[in-house]
């Protein structure tokens, strides 16, 4: 059984024109299959279309968020509720074409436990697909992950490799990294990208500050999510040295007759030392942490509790 999880905001104008064009080929590819729309606080009339959907398709499913949440928690309340083994993501705005479902079905079959679109010819704004050449390639070097667009939102996931993960703020573009550190196979599919030909994309340059610090998580988290005690305890360490290195030259200096009591360097090095021993506490104290949300789990960022306008499991 094929999931296919479809996030939408503001849509009014193209998911009518995505539904018909979805259906000419996903029953197709699967005979049992659902379609999992999550309207994530659309102000428009998305969620009255979307509701149409449901009364002539059984195998359509729309929830709705009370307000905005963005997209990974929309993914995440998808991920949170699919039936299928093979799970597909994709946008509504129909630059990712359905006719292309195919292309990750068969890329699956042949062993790829994540499949990624790869829009080579990509129809969006130069500087965007300049700034997403950079991140692509920046992950290579960090990770060793070689993927042409980490960022492109049509994907294939197993449902075994998605419901190991759980996806917070950001992180949905760094899934395929997450999942291929745990070990499951990456691979990627040349897609067709069209131009946005309804609404308004919800991405501009400022998505490149978003990127930024999640590349700083992912490198957290893929590094030092189980032992921070290694990365706070590094830079706690080398801080406290420079900084006893400091005042043990300053010591030495006073020995010799010299007055060190108004020296700015004396402050700066026990700043040094101070820092360091409360980078290193910071490390500890998270290890311990680990360690007891590994004793005992909590449910706090489970997507099944986000608050909803609308599902169509109680209509």
């Amino acid at each position: 059984m094929v999931s296919l999880i479809v996030p939408a905001k503001n849509e009014e104008e193209g998911i009518q024109a995505f539904y018909d064009d979805l259906m000419k080929y996903l029953p197709k590819i699967s005979k049992e299959y659902e379609v999992i729309f999550v309207d994530d606080g659309s102000t428009d009339k998305t969620l009255s279309i979307l509701k149409s959907f449901v009364t002539k398709n059984q195998y359509v499913k729309v929830y709705s968020f009370k307000r905005h949440r963005g997209k990974g928690d929309a993914l995440a309340y998808g991920f949170a509720h699919i039936k299928g083994d093979t799970v597909i993501t994709m946008d509504a705005d129909l630059q990712d074409k359905p006719s292309e479902l195919k292309k990750f079905i068969d890329k699956h079959k042949e062993g790829a436990d994540v499949v990624c679109g790869f829009r080579k010819d990509r129809k969006d704004k130069q500087k965007m697909v300049a700034i997403s050449r950079f991140f692509n390639y920046l992950i290579g070097v960090l990770f060793g992950l070689k993927l042409h667009d980490i960022d492109c939102g049509y994907k294939l996931f197993t449902k075994e490799a998605i419901k190991s993960l759980n996806i917070y703020g950001g992180l949905y573009r760094f899934i395929p990294l997450l999942l291929y550190q745990e070990g499951y196979v990456v691979d990627e599919v040349v897609v067709e990208h069209e131009t946005r030909n309804f609404g308004k994309s919800k991405y501009g340059f400022s998505k490149v500050w978003k990127n930024l610090p999640d590349l700083f998580t992912m490198i957290f988290l893929v590094k030092y999510s189980n032992r921070p005690l290694h990365f706070f305890g590094n830079i706690g360490g080398f801080l406290a040295l420079v900084g006893g290195i400091i005042l043990l030259g300053l010591f030495i200096y006073q020995l010799m007759g010299h007055s060190i009591g108004r020296r700015p360097l004396l402050i700066f090095g026990m700043l040094l030392v101070i820092s360091g021993l409360q980078t290193f506490f910071t490390g500890f104290l998270a290890d311990l942490m680990i360690n007891i949300s590994y004793s005992s789990p909590g449910e706090a960022n489970n997507p099944h509790n986000f608050p909803l306008k609308y599902s169509s499991d109680k209509k």
